[in-house]
Formats: C-alpha cells, sequence, structure tokens
C-alpha cells in the first residue's frame, strides 16, 4: 500500500508498505478520503511538539471496514466509517470524568501513532463510528473538524440569547459558526479576521456580521454599536486576542479557546473577576462523533460549505502546499484514494 510518510521535517515521501493488520480490538480501514488540517502542516514542518517522526500523518479521514481484529465482531467488515483519532487508556483522571481527550497518556492517530494519509489504516475498532448511507463521503471526512467545533461548545453551553464573536474564518472559525448558528440557534455571530475573503466565507456559513481587525479597531467598532460580546470564540490562537477578548467581554461571558500557541500572553486578573469571567480551553474531542453525525444526518450543520479542493494521493505536496498557502480561497482540502 501506500503511505504518505513524514521522515523528518520538510522530508515527505509516497512509500510503498506492508499491508497491516489490525491487532486484537482493532479494525482496518481501507481509506476513501482524508482531510488536511494545520496540524498536518505543522508536522510536515516540523512544529508540532507532539509529533514522531517517521509519522503517517493525517486524523481525518473516512474509508470501510475491509478487516476485523481478534475480538472485533466480523459483521463490521464492509462499514463506512470515520475514525475518532483520540485514543485513550478509560482509567486515569480526565478518561473517569469524561474527558479521554486529555488523557494523561493520550495518543493522536496522525501524530503519535501513524495515520490516514494512507490507502489502509488501523485504528481500534471503538473508534470507528458507522456513517449512515445518507451522508456523502466528502461530508463524512469533515465530521472529525465539526467535533472539535463540538467539543468547545460543550463547554461554552451557546444559548440564543448569546451575543457571539469568533476571532478567526479558517476552517475552525467557520466549523463554530456553522454550529453556534445550525445547532444552538445563537441570532447574532460576529467574526473578526483580517482576510477579506475569509469574512465573505464568514458570511456564507452563517456570520451576522464581519469585521476586518486589520483595518477597524476591533474594540471601538464594537464600542460604536454598544456591542459587548457574551460569548466568545479564539479560533486564531495569537497571544494577543485573549487580553482583548477580556477587555471587550460583557459581565459573565464565556471565553473559548481553541488551538495552541506556546507564546505568553499578560491578562488582567481583575478584568477577569470584575466580570465573573469564564475561560475555556479545548483540545481535540472528547466522544463528540456521534453528535456530530447526528446533526449532519439533520442537516443542522452543512460540511459541503468548507469543502474547497480535492487531491490525488499523489499530489498530496501541492495540497499541502494549497492549504498552507492560499488562505484566500482555500477552506477544507481533501485527499482521495483509489479503490
Amino acid at each position: 500500500m501506500k503511505s504518505v510518510v513524514i521522515q523528518q521535517p520538510e522530508q515527505l515521501v509516497i512509500e510503498e508498505r506492508p499491508l497491516p493488520e489490525p491487532q486484537a480490538g482493532e479494525v482496518r480501514v481501507r481509506v476513501v478520503s482524508a482531510g488536511i488540517c494545520g496540524s498536518d502542516v505543522h508536522i510536515f514542518r516540523g512544529h508540532n511538539p507532539f509529533a514522531k517522526y517517521p509519522r503517517v500523518i493525517g486524523h481525518e479521514f473516512f474509508g470501510l471496514i475491509d478487516a476485523a481484529g481478534e475480538g472485533v465482531d466480523p459483521a463490521r467488515l464492509g462499514e463506512r466509517v470515520v475514525i475518532d483519532p483520540v485514543v485513550s487508556c478509560g482509567h486515569c483522571y480526565p478518561c473517569s470524568v469524561g474527558r479521554p481527550n486529555v488523557c494523561t497518556s493520550l495518543q493522536v492517530i496522525g501524530v503519535h501513532r501513524d495515520g490516514g494519509f494512507s490507502e489502509y489504516a488501523c485504528a481500534p475498532a471503538g473508534n470507528a463510528y458507522q456513517v449512515p448511507d445518507s451522508i456523502p463521503d466528502r461530508e463524512a471526512t469533515m465530521i472529525e473538524p465539526f467535533s472539535i467545533a463540538a467539543n468547545i461548545c460543550a463547554q461554552l453551553r451557546p444559548t440564543e440569547q448569546d451575543v457571539a464573536l469568533v476571532y478567526g474564518a479558517g476552517p475552525m472559525g467557520l466549523t463554530v459558526i456553522q454550529v453556534l448558528r445550525g445547532v444552538y440557534g445563537v441570532k447574532q455571530i460576529i467574526v473578526t479576521d483580517r482576510i477579506p475573503e475569509r469574512l465573505a466565507m464568514a458570511q456564507e456559513n452563517g456570520a451576522d456580521r464581519t469585521i476586518h481587525n486589520g483595518e477597524t479597531d476591533l474594540a471601538a467598532a464594537l464600542q460604536a454599536q454598544a456591542i459587548r460580546p457574551t460569548l466568545i470564540v479564539d479560533a486564531a490562537c495569537h497571544p494577543s486576542i485573549l487580553p482583548e477578548a477580556i477587555a471587550i467581554a460583557s459581565p459573565a461571558a464565556r471565553i473559548g479557546i481553541m488551538g495552541f500557541s506556546a507564546e505568553p500572553c499578560t491578562i488582567n486578573q481583575q478584568a477577569i473577576t470584575g466580570k465573573e469571567l469564564s475561560i475555556f480551553s479545548s483540545r481535540l474531542n472528547s466522544v463528540r462523533f456521534p453528535q456530530v453525525i447526528s446533526w449532519m444526518t439533520e442537516q443542522r450543520i452543512r460540511p459541503e460549505k468548507l469543502i474547497t479542493h480535492a487531491f490525488v494521493l499523489h499530489h498530496v505536496t501541492d495540497a499541502l502546499t494549497l492549504f498552507e498557502q492560499n488562505q484566500k480561497t482555500c477552506c477544507k482540502v481533501l485527499l482521495t484514494f483509489s479503490d
């Protein structure tokens, strides 16, 4: 089989590897399509602190079960499935309180262990969720990205009366916008970004208002309209965002942080406590796949709106480059695999 392997940072090869055999409790998936995420690019560039090399990247993938390991019901053969990349121990403190995404021995498929940019991939059977026939293959590949939005929203608990502000109109921000509007019924969604084309994407995905914070002072623009956000999501992950979010938030607001930034930022404790703000962080997802599959089945979210490009496996370098460099017209890029 052919696999996309990052041998070392900046060293990508399409390698011929033996067909993997599923271990006890695992299934083997014939991959149909896989999505490119920023973390895949970070591993390629050597900027992901959790990755070990060589590594088959890819944690967003969909396919068909074609082999089952010992202890797995053989009736699952042929199932259309999407893989949750979170592999946890099941017994540490985070796991015991329903937070397997921060398990003390967490492994992420495509980061700590080989992933789905391969013609075949193995995963724990419990991580393989059956996809209804009503969800097309391309959209099924988007279940994992939407699980990230599901996870932060589960913590923030949006309501119809919230005034939401989303920083960043990239793939993460756009999934959050769709979930806020389509699932939680939030009636006021403001999005800020520095790329006009991304702001246009935000409007297409449900934003009511957009603000170009490279040209306009965001705090001043909100103050002029007497807007004080009650729910803020940082989907851009720049160290300057959290201090600003704290300053512009309404009293009793909730702030959610997605992603990683190693850069320090300075925040004002009085501003947090004086407004009794709640600040949440979110990593990956904590068993949100069934929830997202339900949303897609009910057409409460529209994953096809985010898919802008698709490449065959042999053009993976072109796909990664496009995703990394073309933020004006590129949102979600898929890799497709031959039968």
